[in-house]
């Protein structure tokens, strides 16, 4: 009797224990947002822009090894008093249901990013299927909407353009940055650094790069471009930082993996290039006399690309001259950096997080107008250590002086 009792417990159990299926849903239902797009109508209300995988035309443009199979994605857009009013009423537009476990990229429109960021990632931090991995870009003189319904080439999906291109780029180069959504929440929360989002940009024709056309060419007419970092104050765009700036940028906040420094030599400008293998930075807070300063130090090991002019590498004395020219250089891009943050007064290198850490009590005194007393006054000191590792197979040089 014992027995059956326990047979008929284990039975009613396992219904219990096994009933998983109740939250099913089957993949023919679901509409995979690959990247979200928002922007702002003149009233004020949200668009949101969808970039929606087509499964079929994916898999077989790669089987016929182009763009012939059909266009890659659809867009969607819906408009709404809020981000999840927005989702709910794109339903009306799509037969399936929005699927957000695969969206890996936003794009946050450049009059949104003005008007402020602040509310704009509650919705997506709740969502019990959004990531706060996924990227995040701010489109350049562009809607999130045209950036979001450009064709790419190589990649069919453009938001995976845009996510490759700006890791590769970060990487290799070191003028954009790779920032999530959970970057920018902790950003926004933190009282010591204000958030930074690289930028994105159309080159060409909008209206051409909608067309499938566009990745049908040995030269599309239009081209998704990184290019830029946007800075915030507070939780609003206040400027952008280009080019050597913005490597400065990433140079204080230790992110530069590889990137290529050009010197002048003999008086020519750009004559040898010293390609950066790998960099340390450390960052330093220092209290004297009731006030903050920050000490920046940056170790750079690397090897010689390409030199124009006559430079014998079995000199000593060529070699230090060269390290002392390249640590300059590097030294001049990220005094330009910390001066165009503190012209904006905005803390985008987290120097007040360095400056709670390491002085709490001193910190909570000013931490109320950082940004605009104590930061924009802030002596920063910059110490670049450059090491030449390499300098190629040919030490002394074959061109002429």
């Amino acid at each position: 009797m014992k027995r059956k009792i326990a047979i008929i417990f284990s039975l009613l159990l396992c219904t219990v224990i096994l009933s998983g299926c109740w939250s099913k849903k089957e993949l023919t239902d679901l509409a995979i947002v690959i990247a979200v797009g928002i922007d702002k109508t003149k009233d004020g209300k949200f668009v949101m822009t969808f970039q929606v995988v087509n499964p079929g035309n994916v898999a077989g443009a790669t089987q016929r090894g182009g763009g012939s199979g059909g266009v890659p994605v659809s867009i969607y857009k819906a408009t709404g008093n809020n981000l999840i009013e927005a989702s709910r009423k794109a339903s009306k537009k799509l037969s399936r249901l929005i699927y957000y476990a695969h969206t890996n990229l936003v794009v946050i429109g450049e009059e949104v990013a003005k008007e402020g960021i602040n509310g704009l990632f509650d919705a997506l931090e709740r969502s019990g299927q959004f990531r706060t991995t996924a990227m995040v870009v701010v489109a350049h003189h562009h809607s999130a909407e045209d950036v979001l319904k450009i064709l790419t080439p190589i990649d069919k999906i453009p938001a995976n353009q845009i996510i490759k291109t700006v890791r590769f780029s970060e990487k290799t180069w070191g003028q954009t940055m790779n920032v999530s959504v959970g970057d920018v929440i902790n950003d926004l929360a933190s009282s010591g650094k204000t958030p930074t989002i690289s930028g994105v940009e159309i080159v060409g024709g909008v209206k051409k790069g909608k067309r499938q056309a566009n990745v049908q060419a040995s030269e599309p007419d239009a081209r998704l471009n990184v290019n830029g970092i946007a800075m915030f104050k507070n939780d609003k765009l206040a400027g952008w930082i280009f080019g050597e700036t913005a490597r400065g940028v990433l140079w204080v906040m230790d992110k530069i993996e590889q990137t290529d420094i050009t010197v002048e030599w003999k008086r020519r400008k750009e004559a040898v290039a010293y390609e950066v293998v790998r960099a340390k930075t450390s960052v330093a807070a220092h209290m004297k006399r009731g006030k903050p300063s920050i000490s920046i130090r940056i170790k750079a090991e690397g090897d010689i690309g390409e030199a124009l002019v006559p430079v014998d590498f079995t000199d000593p004395m060529q070699i230090l001259a060269l390290e002392k020219k390249i640590e300059q250089t590097i030294k001049n891009e990220v005094i330009q950096a910390v001066e165009k943050a503190q012209e904006e007064k905005t803390d985008i290198f987290g120097f007040g997080n360095v400056v709670y850490r390491s002085y709490p009590r001193e910190w909570k005194k000013m931490k109320h107008d950082w940004d605009e007393s104590t930061f924009p006054h802030l002596e920063v000191n910059v110490t670049v250590d450059a090491f030449i590792r390499r300098t190629g197979l040919r030490t002394k040089p074959y061109i002429l002086g």
